[in-house]
């Protein structure tokens, strides 16, 4: 089960460094060539969503079927155990949070800078035909 999470951890560093990429100042010579891969990377990296939906559930499934280890029914290396399994299960939801969230980002940063660009040609038409 370790794939998922290292190819989700993956996806949510590349849609950082993309988001990361668009919003620098600076980058205009490079910006036209980032907006054209971030646009089409956007619909493949669309599949982060139902992705992140199952890791969710499988959150959820492990978390409904874990035994409890409440009170002294279980023994030290038990409890050390379950703690283990409740860390490592808020780790992959905010990992999940974390792929989401940057997916929103992207979408969201790509369709700004596509505006202003739109924008920006406009105003040099309108300032070409003066």
């Amino acid at each position: 089960m370790a794939l998922e999470w290292v190819v989700l951890g993956y996806a949510a560093a590349a849609e950082a460094i993309m988001v990361l990429l668009l919003t620098v100042p600076g980058l205009d010579g490079l910006r036209k060539g980032l907006i054209a891969v971030t646009r089409n990377l956007l619909k493949p990296f669309l599949s982060v969503v139902p992705f992140c939906l199952f890791l969710l559930m499988d959150i959820y499934w492990k978390y409904e079927t874990r035994p409890s280890c409440e009170s002294d029914s279980c023994t030290p290396t038990e409890f050390l155990r379950h703690q283990k399994s409740i860390m490592k299960s808020q780790r992959n939801a905010l990992l999940i949070a974390a792929a989401l969230v940057f997916y929103w980002l992207l979408y969201s940063v790509t369709n700004l800078v596509v505006k202003i660009e739109q924008l920006n040609q406009r105003i040099e038409r309108l300032k070409s035909r003066d």
